[in-house]
């Protein structure tokens, strides 16, 4: 790398940080000061205002966007003997999910052009053992929730969202007015969020929430965050100590009136690279589809040269990401279990994740463009 060229990272928060200092060190401030740093009044207070901001009844403070999929899973009453229909193309913390309950994660292929799961391969996959499907909004984008919640519907199967990448993304369906607007995660029985602090709506630690319309459901989830209890001390299930930190929640606090900013931010710089991208041969680029919120800019690079690019591009100070080199069912943990998830396969050896944040600027991303075209052979 040259001396004069800079270096982009794939995502740098200090902008937005920068944007909101005082309001974040003076919620900080509030909760030190309160002494109130488990289940303080900024939790319940977050809690309403993210519910209000979803149009859901029930937000659940948890420890973790893995927290809330494994509650979310108990919730339901899923366990042991029962199988989850899910994608392999995710972070193993959904599948992990699946099998951390006793249950079994069931992969279905996913679509070449979302990246989700491919809802048309659904049904030939579901047996008598099949209580659930868990549908990943991968990247952003909002899976098929119309097929996806029919076929649910007619098997009288429930519906976990895995919404760890789609905070603030909405479901977009001329055809069905019922669904089409709403926020992921607020379609089936359970929305599961992860606050890592990379993700669009992200906290400075971990913190995740369990969204629901549900009450019994909503009850169970808030039993099982605090040991299975609904009073101290009178434990009456097996849970979890999975609560949301209250520093934690303060800072979401601040940040939750800024997301719907940040996500057309997000937008605004992927339409840009479609553009950019227009012309470069052996690039596929992400669809500026209506909801997506772009959590990662994921193109697909073909004919066998990612790895290359992506070295190439590293060398020359534009970082980039591979979300995921490893399908789940071909993770060790499942080696040898599940048969071939052709597409997925495909994408494993084929997706490139660009830099992408908010504030990212126009001529920054000009010149990742210039640099992967010029390691495009």
């Amino acid at each position: 790398m040259s001396p004069t060229q800079i270096k982009v990272p794939i995502l740098d928060l200090k902008p937005q940080y920068h944007s909101i200092k005082a309001e974040i060190r003076d919620a900080i401030d509030r909760v030190l000061d309160s002494g109130a740093f488990i289940m303080g009044p900024d939790v319940k207070l977050f809690e309403a205002e993210v519910a209000q901001y979803l149009g859901v009844k029930h937000a659940i403070g948890v420890n973790s966007g893995t927290d809330a999929l494994v509650i979310g899973l108990r919730a339901l009453g899923i366990g042991a003997g029962d199988e989850v229909i899910t994608t392999p193309f995710s972070f193993f913390a959904t599948a992990e999910s699946i099998s951390s309950v006793g249950a079994k994660p069931i992969f279905v292929d996913i679509d070449v052009d979302s990246f989700n799961i491919d809802p048309h391969q659904i049904e030939a996959a579901i047996t008598a053992k099949t209580k659930a499907i868990m549908p990943v909004h991968l990247y952003g984008r909002a899976a098929n929730m119309t097929a996806i919640m029919e076929i649910a519907t007619k098997h009288g199967l429930k519906v976990i969202e895995d919404c760890a990448q789609s905070f603030g993304s909405q479901f977009y369906d001329a055809a069905n007015p019922t669904l089409s607007g709403k926020q992921t995660g607020t379609i089936g029985e359970i929305g599961a969020y992860s606050f890592f602090p990379s993700k669009n709506l992200g906290a400075y630690g971990d913190g995740g929430l369990i969204a629901t319309n549900d009450d019994n459901l909503a009850e169970m989830a808030r039993m099982l965050r605090a040991h299975g209890a609904k009073k101290k001390y009178h434990n009456e299930i097996l849970g979890y100590n999975s609560r949301l930190d209250t520093l934690q929640a303060a800072i979401l606090r601040v940040k939750l009136p800024h997301i719907d900013k940040w996500n057309q931010g997000r937008r605004r710089v992927a339409q840009i690279y479609w553009d950019l991208l227009a012309n470069v041969p052996g690039v596929t680029a992400p669809a500026v589809v209506d909801g997506h919120v772009f959590h990662q800019y994921t193109i697909r690079v073909a004919g066998g040269q990612r790895d290359a690019v992506a070295q190439a591009m590293n060398e020359q100070g534009i970082s980039t990401m591979i979300y995921y080199p490893i399908p789940q069912d071909k993770l060790p943990v499942y080696l040898g279990q599940y048969d071939l998830q052709a597409n997925s396969e495909l994408l494993a050896t084929e997706v490139l994740s660009l830099p992408i944040w908010p504030e990212l600027e126009s001529d920054i991303q000009a010149q990742v463009v210039e640099v992967l075209a010029r390691s495009l052979t």
